[in-house]
């Protein structure tokens, strides 16, 4: 059995959904055919490299704020 893939786009529309806590993650686990434990590991990744992201010499902000002032 092949396993399943998903982008960084769909984990962090993923994460934003927990995070925004109008749903519970059993809620968005099942209505996209995810394991909860999954979604915990994508948020607590995501936690622990949010300070990352404002670091001053974190070359992929960069690259990332960059992309989103063009």
């Amino acid at each position: 059995m092949k396993r399943k893939r998903y982008t960084p786009e769909f984990k962090s529309q993923i994460v934003l959904e927990v995070l925004k806590e109008e749903k519970t993650m059993n809620e968005i686990a099942s209505s996209h055919g995810i394991h909860v434990n999954q979604i915990r590991q994508w948020r607590n990744a995501f936690l622990e490299q949010m300070p990352l992201i404002f670091a001053k010499d974190n070359k992929k902000a960069d690259q990332m704020k960059a992309e989103y002032e063009d």
